[in-house]
């Protein structure tokens, strides 16, 4: 899935229609890698861009999606404010169909005089930067800087010049004639056609060089040293019809999808090769980019966010860990406590028959009904009296010692229970606001300390994954020990059903049905979705019980999202993502 110098090319020829002309009004920068600035446009109303530099998202786009901004505005966005807020938008480029685009926008100065500022927008993987320029390509900033230190090749510094980056030394694609497309063929004879397409044309990525090879009816994977007279013909055909697409803005942007709904690859032109998966068309490449990289954006930045929460609960665990380790040694310290009592009452039983300085002593065990003889380890230097004695002392020392460990293992299996929960929840988290609410709860239970900053924020309340099953039945699951706890406790009727993975962290799941009978398979999808927000994602034959929620009840002083549940039914699921797509009522 490459944003590759065709996906490029669509996306300038899109916003060179809508934005041209038109005057930047409103800059933000949401994230530290990307800006958000309004167009109003003189063409089709008002517009919002979104411009990416993450490297692994890197995109331009009209965006819809509102996005909260911090507080205080970062150092980018107030001197891309200072330069081109107000500024007229003259022209939208690619420079020799590389992964580059230039913004002309025209602005006054401090002095109120015009001039001509550049935001040169490189997509280009974790080398991807947004650059703002002059008139005569002076660096006023950029989101990225780049120093001598990260990079040998080119720097990106304020009052630096700016330079492209490197060269491949590819052709421009738009520019080949038969002649030239030949000479390529030739050079790169004994290559895969596949490469030898994208390794000598710029813009052009190995999925759209295996398009252009599929359309012309023959094999990626062919050698151009194989083809005839009439396979070249072809290829090149197939080659130029696409070029001559681009070169007049007849762009197709669509998804391709598995039957797993899942993304395969995204096009701007046609994806033939996938016989057999869903193809869905857009009317605009910013919306398909918008819908593309929504989830894929979010769950990145969700990552980063949740990257401190998880390493808190997995260093707990960790902890959690050791503790019933030692503990379990403990356990096995003590298990011979019986055997202290027993001989600290059977030298008591024998104390007259214990000679001073006798070393051990055999007797009959009274205690069991055969009376085997059993041999007594005694220390000389005591006397029977204080044999006994110390016998029982280790005796109700490891008595203590069992009782307080059986304790701390309850509580301790409890916490590592619960924090299980809490690892899964940040695991199944697709938004910062599922984040901050596991965050609130660790801060509640005392593993996180508050800072002013987490007091200070309105912390909005999420709300649980609403689905709809095949039989017309709402299903919820929650994606956090807060949310379950108010899914289960409040949220739920006592008829309702219940389900959660046996034995395993995950969501609470709530079938709504009052007093309707609930199908099996409405049973089932529920319990796949159960599965799905599981620690057992990626497992098969998934255990999930199911109850009505009147035999679900919270202890007291447990942990959030901790329940027992009686009258309970196990159902074995496969953990389907595609069913979790298809019935998910928030899509």
């Amino acid at each position: 899935m490459a944003f590759d110098g065709i996906a490029v090319s669509n996306i300038v020829y899109e916003l060179k229609n809508k934005l041209e002309g038109g005057r930047i009004d409103k800059i933000y920068q949401p994230r530290a890698d990307e800006i958000i600035f309004s167009v109003r446009s003189l063409k089709e109303g008002n517009f919002r861009v979104l411009i990416s530099a993450n490297s692994m998202n890197p995109r331009i786009h009209i965006t819809e999606i509102k996005k909260e901004n911090p507080i205080t505005a970062p150092m980018f966005s107030m001197v891309m404010r200072k330069h081109i807020a107000g500024g007229r938008i003259l022209d939208i480029r690619q420079p020799d169909f590389e992964r580059i685009i230039i913004l002309d926008v025209e602005s006054m100065n401090e002095m109120g005089d015009l001039g001509v500022k550049h935001i040169i927008v490189e997509i280009m993987g974790k080398y991807s930067n947004i650059i703002l320029t002059d008139e005569n390509d002076k660096i006023l900033d950029s989101i990225k800087h780049v120093s001598h230190d990260k990079s040998s090749v080119r720097e990106v510094l304020p009052g630096g010049q700016y330079v492209f980056p490197p060269s491949q030394g590819k052709l421009n694609p738009l520019d080949a004639d038969y002649d030239k497309f030949i000479d390529v063929m030739q050079e790169k004879a004994s290559q895969k056609l596949q490469a030898a397409i994208y390794k000598s044309f710029t813009g052009i990525s190995p999925a759209y060089a295996s398009e252009i090879c599929y359309n012309a009816g023959l094999d990626a994977s062919d050698r151009p040293e194989q083809l005839d007279e009439s396979g070249i013909e072809r290829l090149w055909k197939s080659f130029k019809h696409d070029m001559d697409r681009i070169k007049n803005g007849d762009y197709t942007p669509n998804i391709v999808y598995d039957k797993n709904e899942n993304v395969v690859d995204f096009f701007s032109l046609s994806a033939n090769q996938y016989k057999g998966f869903e193809i869905k068309s857009f009317e605009t490449f910013s919306e398909l980019l918008e819908m593309f990289y929504k989830k894929r954006d979010n769950l990145y930045h969700v990552k980063q966010r949740a990257h401190d929460v998880r390493r808190i609960v997995v260093s707990n665990i960790e902890r959690c860990v050791k503790k019933r380790d030692i503990q379990m040694k403990a356990f096995k310290d003590t298990e011979d406590r019986d055997k202290y009592r027993l001989y600290g009452e059977l030298i008591t039983a024998n104390i007259y028959a214990v000679e001073p300085g006798s070393k051990e002593l055999v007797t009959a065990n009274y205690y069991e009904e055969s009376m085997p003889q059993i041999t007594i380890p005694l220390d000389p230097d005591l006397s029977a009296s204080e044999n006994a004695t110390k016998y029982f002392a280790r005796y109700n020392k490891a008595k203590r010692t069992y009782a307080a460990t059986v304790i701390q293992k309850e509580q301790n299996d409890a916490e590592l229970e619960y924090l299980e929960s809490v690892l899964s929840a940040i695991d199944a988290s697709d938004d910062d606001n599922d984040i901050t609410e596991i965050r609130r709860e660790l801060i509640n239970e005392g593993y996180i300390r508050a800072k002013k900053q987490d007091k200070a924020k309105n912390n909005k309340k999420t709300k649980p994954v609403h689905f709809v099953s095949s039989d017309g039945f709402d299903i919820y699951a929650g994606k956090s020990n807060i949310q379950n706890d108010e899914l289960t406790l409040h949220f739920a009727d006592s008829d309702d059903i219940w389900l959660h993975t046996k034995n395993i962290p995950g969501s609470h799941v709530i079938i709504k049905c009052g007093e309707n009978s609930v199908p099996d398979r409405t049973i089932e999808e529920a319990a796949i979705i159960a599965a799905y927000y599981s620690k057992a994602k990626e497992s098969t034959k998934v255990p999930v019980d199911y109850t009505p929620r009147k035999y679900v009840k919270k202890p007291n002083g447990a942990k959030p999202g901790m329940v027992i549940y009686v009258q309970n039914k196990t159902i074995l699921v496969d953990p389907d993502e595609g069913v979790v797509n298809r019935l998910n009522a928030e899509k």
